[in-house]
């Protein structure tokens, strides 16, 4: 099975330019960076289905390294909007969150964004955005 719900959601978020100037709200280094919440409060956003929608759990899709896309979530079946980028491998997040993607240019710009100083909840000290959200 493939996240087609979760991937048509980003691709459409990005396409309406929702994801553009949308802060990177909390970054862990050597874990992940988060981010797709216009609010930048980590508590916002919504999907283009209304509000949350379920999770497409992939068993063939895991987290084994850097640079890969997957939704933030506050338990099962609750997806918006908001996504991180990993920044190493996590496997303890294989079977929790949708899998929908993989960074194929610009790991060095997320290596720098997982690399900025950040205070004690986990947000950039310095404003990190999305310039422009684009897919292919």
């Amino acid at each position: 099975m493939r996240p087609r719900k979760t991937c048509k959601n980003f691709a459409e978020l990005a396409k309406r330019g929702y994801y553009n100037g949308v802060i990177f709200h909390r970054i862990i280094a050597d874990f992940m960076a988060q981010t797709g919440d216009p609010t930048g409060t980590g508590r916002g956003g919504t999907s283009i289905y209304g509000q949350k929608f379920e999770d497409e759990i992939t068993p063939e899709l895991r987290f084994t390294g850097a640079g890969i896309l997957a939704m933030a979530n506050s338990g099962p079946n609750t997806n918006g909007s908001q996504f991180f980028i990993t920044l190493a491998p996590t496997p303890y997040l294989d079977g929790k969150h949708t899998i929908f993607g993989r960074v194929s240019k610009g790991m060095r710009v997320v290596q720098r964004i997982g690399a900025v100083a950040t205070d004690t909840q986990d947000r950039p000290r310095e404003e990190i955005k999305i310039y422009k959200a684009t897919t292919e």
